[in-house]
């Protein structure tokens, strides 16, 4: 057996002695011998590849923790889970990506020439669908808040109604840009409570959240589950949000590819939402600028999951008024079999007059 010592090691595997001393600790990547006397590390040429691992995982920011479950794994399951690390990677930073984008705009545009303003004109619709024996979603629009809930559980009706009940003071607060994602968090963790009071003990019970904030100048999004908020704009429908959801995160590891994830038997099965039993995860939190002319969707999965995007896409650009749209995109989830509770928030951002 070829024996390296410590300095050798680190040379051939490129990571620092300090940083070797750091993993044994950790119990990482252990020596594969102490000399008993001295306290001197030895390695073998053998663990040269799995040094090898944990410095280009380190390198991409991948936390300790992690790494050490990673390098236990098969070659395969290790690939997924790397995989699955860059997506949320990725994800993380667009969100990053956006809220920087958002300050720059702010720090940079010019003061407004004319007298105009931008308001919201909004409506909201619910319906119970087709096949449930009752509604467990909730909406609210208003001219600050855009809300969307759908429960789940024996609690879910109570639930949903807690959780956006939880931000109705934000429609009548005037909040600065600066400060409204703190606001926003602040007023999740209050609807988290709110839900697990709801509940009663019902653990299997709990909702989705998605909310727009709108600030004057722009919109703060909160999002956990599977409700969607979606952007019309110039023609073009964008999604703004991310589903919380194992089918999600299957195809975002390349488990799965969007055409069979539309054939999935369980397409719901949630990973995030504000649960009965008050251990929810944190939401998404973004900023997005406002435009005259965008249009607005929160809704339900009892829209998304039986309505194509490019047919709601085509609803929202043909139907002007934003009562209309909500309730032609509800009958038309009703019309394709309205299996779920179907809920959509419709919004324009408008000009008017100071």
């Amino acid at each position: 057996m070829e024996w390296l010592t410590i300095g050798a090691f680190a040379r051939a595997s490129r990571l620092s002695p300090k940083a070797l001393r750091l993993y044994d600790e950790l119990e990482l990547l252990p020596p594969t011998r102490v000399d008993p006397d001295t306290g001197y590390r030895y390695y073998t040429v053998e663990q040269l590849e799995r040094a090898r691992l944990v410095a280009w995982l380190r390198r991409l920011g991948m936390p300790l923790a992690r790494i050490r479950d990673v390098c236990a794994l098969e070659p395969a399951a290790a690939a997924r889970e790397v995989r699955a690390y860059w997506a949320r990677v990725e994800a993380e930073t667009a969100a990053r990506r956006d809220l920087a984008a958002f300050l720059v705009h702010e720090l940079m545009a010019a003061p407004r020439k004319d007298t105009s303003m931008l308001e919201l004109r909004y409506s909201a619709h619910s319906d119970r669908g087709r096949v449930r024996p009752a509604n467990q979603d909730t909406a609210y629009a208003g001219g600050r808040l855009l809300a969307v809930a759908d429960g789940y559980g024996p609690a879910g009706g109570p639930a949903s109604s807690a959780a956006v009940e939880a931000l109705r003071f934000l429609d009548t607060r005037e909040l600065p840009a600066g400060d409204v994602l703190n606001v926003l968090q602040d007023a999740v963790r209050g609807a988290t409570e709110a839900v697990r009071d709801a509940a009663r003990g019902e653990t299997e019970a709990g909702t989705t959240l998605t909310a727009l904030l709108w600030t004057g100048s722009g919109l703060a999004l909160v999002h956990i589950g599977d409700s969607r908020a979606y952007l019309l704009r110039e023609g073009g429908l964008f999604r703004i949000t991310h589903d919380h959801t194992v089918l999600q995160s299957m195809i975002d590891e390349g488990r799965l590819t969007a055409a069979e994830a539309a054939t999935h038997p369980r397409p719901a099965l949630l990973l995030k939402a504000l649960t009965g039993d008050g251990t929810s995860a944190p939401p998404d939190l973004r900023l997005h600028d406002a435009r005259p002319g965008d249009r607005y969707l929160l809704c339900s999965d009892g829209l998304s999951n039986v309505v194509p995007d490019d047919r709601i896409r085509q609803l929202l650009s043909d139907v002007p008024a934003p009562d209309d749209a909500a309730r032609t995109l509800t009958d038309t989830a009703n019309e394709a079999g309205g299996p779920d509770n179907v809920t959509c928030v419709v919004a324009d951002v408008v000009e008017t007059a100071a």
